[in-house]
């Protein structure tokens, strides 16, 4: 299976954050959206991503002025990124390797849309399941 089908099958809508917004507005995006994480887009396009465990990191170190701080200045800035065409089980190695949990997709230089490791886990038990009934129906007709 492609990404392509994942975004498919959930759909591309992508939050997106600026990098001068305040963490407080980070977090009330979060909430709003029931997400975990946002891709942060300036004006050049995709220049991080910012996660809950991002914000919990900091205010474990910073404390409660965190909340005024931009996004930009708790944000991954290295982002792993894939392509539509990649395959579930490539961007599965990928966010394994570099222990992330949402993976931006890139096409062409623009943002089409995100992938979590939820969307990864559901792919998967589908295939399971459509290779499991195939096995059921062959042994049952066989």
């Amino acid at each position: 299976m492609r990404i392509a089908d994942v975004l498919r099958n959930k759909g591309a809508a992508v939050v997106t954050i600026n990098p001068e917004a305040t963490v407080t507005e980070l977090l009330a995006g979060l909430a709003r959206h029931n997400i975990g994480a946002m891709v942060v887009v300036g004006p050049d396009g995709v220049v991080g991503i910012v996660s809950e465990r991002d914000v919990v990191r900091q205010l474990h170190t910073h404390g409660p002025s965190v909340l005024s701080r931009p996004v930009s200045k708790i944000m991954t800035a290295v982002v792993s990124t894939c392509k539509k065409t990649d395959t579930v089980d490539a961007i599965s190695m990928l966010m394994t390797e570099n222990r992330v949990r949402h993976v931006p997709v890139i096409d062409n230089g623009k943002l089409i849309g995100i992938v979590s490791i939820g969307d990864v886990v559901k792919s998967r038990m589908e295939e399971l399941e459509a290779e499991q009934a195939q096995l059921q129906s062959y042994i049952t007709q066989g």
